[in-house]
């Protein structure tokens, strides 16, 4: 499982399929690693019912599966500079190995935003974008009464995949101003003809099924699942009788690989030059780690950093305008989607923030950081590391996250005894 290799690219979605293509067609000898069953990230993941993915996801697949040395199932638990070269220490089914490169291409995507509020630790409540995976990979919810609420064009995307798999949407309830979402629809035009298209359809699917702006999940309730769901907008409240709820505030770039490789930040984003390199030499960045703004911009950036990777700068340098639109259009995402402060007096001091350790809001909202918190009460201290209440409590109190430490993820006390090792030897 160990190799040497020109690039390891990380992550198998859209830029990092992209990345690795490219990159192989222009000569170099590279590593897609992923940590899914397959490539093709959330948006070309492919169908438990209707098979692989179709159409561009399909054709990006076809382009590295005889050039590259895919690595699914494997996750990429630290990395670290070995004189010239970058190791890579891989784990997958429990045992780890370490793959060498010159050059390594970020795609590590991003994650959806969750906000605690009364509830939303319930069986039944999913993140937006989870249960359209569950669905995918074969969960039936024919004639379940799924409510999708939370902010973002994903909202859409995933009211009319469950509409598609049988469940019956009571309502779609985005947080936005309908003045924002009609801003943000109009500056699409001319520009972004396809992206307006692509809502309108998911629309249509949905036809007849209420579209709440302006409001938001204010408590979810039942006996031990989910019953009911309660959405206000400003005093007036109204419930909708339920089984799930798919809820998620947009999404946070995966960025702790980055700055475990002291990477710079930009704006919680990793900051890239023109050629998507990172502020670390040999290190380039794609995809939504670099700005939240889709498919399109993810390839574009694949294609970039594989051609400077490749020394074919002045290609890459051809790409730019068509980038710098997608970085416009992420750009006007972001703002039309931004966080309402409404959503910081939803948690009761009964409500948990970290799922985790059980941590409440009542218990760590005097605490003054991260680190105050983590002492007191091992917030962030879980399995998942933070992923989940780090972007909360950085909304709720305005916490900066601490910088990561290998490993990433939890792994074998073997796999984070050999991380240690070679990270003291480096110092």
């Amino acid at each position: 499982m160990n190799g040497n290799f020109d690039v390891v690219v990380i992550g198998g979605g859209p830029g990092g399929l992209a990345a690795a293509a490219t990159a192989a067609e222009a000569g170099m000898s590279v590593c897609l690693v992923d940590d899914n069953p397959a490539c093709g990230g959330q948006i070309w993941r492919g169908n438990a019912n209707e098979g692989p993915p179709t159409g561009p996801g399909a054709k990006w697949v076809a382009r590295v599966r005889d050039r590259v040395d895919v690595r699914t199932g494997s996750r990429v638990v630290a990395a670290f500079a070995d004189s010239s070269r970058w190791i890579v220490r891989l784990e997958h089914e429990e045992k780890n190995s370490d793959i060498r490169c010159t050059a390594i291409i970020l795609a590590t995507g991003a994650r959806e935003r969750f906000l605690p509020f009364p509830g939303w630790t319930l069986p039944g409540v999913f993140g937006a974008g989870g249960l359209q995976a569950f669905v995918k990979s074969g969960l039936d919810i024919r004639g379940k009464r799924v409510v999708v609420a939370g902010t973002g064009p994903l909202l859409l995307a995933v009211s009319g995949g469950l509409h598609k798999a049988g469940a019956h949407i009571p309502a779609v309830v985005e947080e936005g101003r309908i003045e924002q979402l009609a801003r943000f629809s109009l500056r699409l035009f001319p520009a972004h003809l396809g992206k307006l298209a692509e809502g309108a359809r998911y629309a249509w699917t949905t036809f007849g099924t209420p579209y709440l702006t302006g409001t938001w999940v204010s408590e979810v309730s039942g006996a031990g699942r989910v019953q009911r769901v309660t959405v206000a907008s400003g005093q007036r409240l109204r419930s909708f009788e339920a089984d799930m709820l798919a809820i998620g505030y947009h999404l946070v770039p995966n960025v702790e690989l980055a700055q475990m490789l002291q990477c710079r930040l930009e704006n919680g984003f990793v900051k890239v030059d023109g050629l998507q390199a990172t502020s670390v030499e040999n290190i380039y960045c794609v995809g939504e780690a670099t700005g939240i703004g889709g498919v399109e911009k993810a390839v574009i950036e694949g294609r970039m950093a594989a051609l400077a990777a490749s020394g074919q700068a002045d290609r890459a340098r051809r790409l730019l305008p068509a980038r710098d639109r997608q970085m416009r259009f992420a750009a006007r995402l972001d703002a039309a989607f931004a966080l309402r402060d409404e959503l910081r007096a939803l948690p009761a001091e009964a409500t948990i923030v970290c799922r985790c350790e059980d941590v409440t809001h009542g218990e760590i909202r005097t605490c003054h950081s991260w680190r105050e918190a983590k002492l007191h009460t091992r917030c962030g201290m879980g399995p998942c590391q933070g992923r989940i209440c780090g972007p909360a409590a950085q909304f709720l109190y305005g916490w900066d996250a601490p910088l990561p430490r290998p490993p990433i993820f939890p792994v074998p006390v073997e796999a984070l005894a050999a991380v240690i090792k070679d990270s003291e030897g480096d110092r």
